[in-house]
């Protein structure tokens, strides 16, 4: 019941990689409506570090979709569980994901954006796997591009567990988790 994590990617270049997106997203949303939606859970301590960093104003949301019945596989049946509370109707929306793997559930979401009236909807992700990529989806800022391994720390779970680091680790999953 040993679960072994490898380091990825350290916390100083999560920070450095956070900066690097907030000035993006600062300049290029400079004068508009920018609404901030974070895909719960995993996005809550990406998007909390990053929007303390955007130097714009701006309105924050959440929305919770579910993907994954339990484990490490997709269902690939998005589940939209919690709306956006922020009428988006003429305003700017940037989708802020934790990972973007077969892009079912960020492409569910964006749809779902422009279905509400949003003027534009782009996608700000923390990492991507293109490798297990299933939709095509336009990520229009992206902080890491990660190996076909499971990921868990800094948001990322396996199961529900390990969020709380504050790196990003490989995770091999022992077989009683599989």
């Amino acid at each position: 019941m040993k679960d072994h994590l490898s380091l990825l990617i350290p916390r100083h270049d999560i920070e450095r990689a956070i900066s690097r997106l907030a000035g993006q997203i600062s300049e290029d949303y400079r004068g508009r409506q920018l609404v901030a939606v974070g895909i719960l859970k995993g996005a809550f301590i990406f998007m909390a570090d990053l929007v303390r960093q955007i130097e714009i104003p701006l309105e924050v949301d959440f929305v919770t979709v579910s993907s994954y019945d339990s484990g490490s596989e997709s269902s690939r049946r998005i589940r939209l569980l919690q709306d956006m509370t922020i009428q988006v109707k003429d305003k700017d929306v940037l989708i802020v994901e934790d990972i973007i793997d077969s892009g079912y559930t960020a492409n569910y979401v964006l749809r779902h954006a422009k279905d509400t009236g949003a003027r534009s909807v782009a996608i700000c992700a923390l990492a991507d796997k293109p490798s297990r990529r299933e939709t095509p989806i336009e990520i229009a800022y992206l902080g890491f591009t990660i190996p076909d391994k499971f990921v868990v720390g800094y948001g990322l779970d396996f199961d529900n567990k390990f969020r709380h680091l504050p790196d990003i680790y490989t995770i091999e999953i022992d077989d009683e988790h599989a």
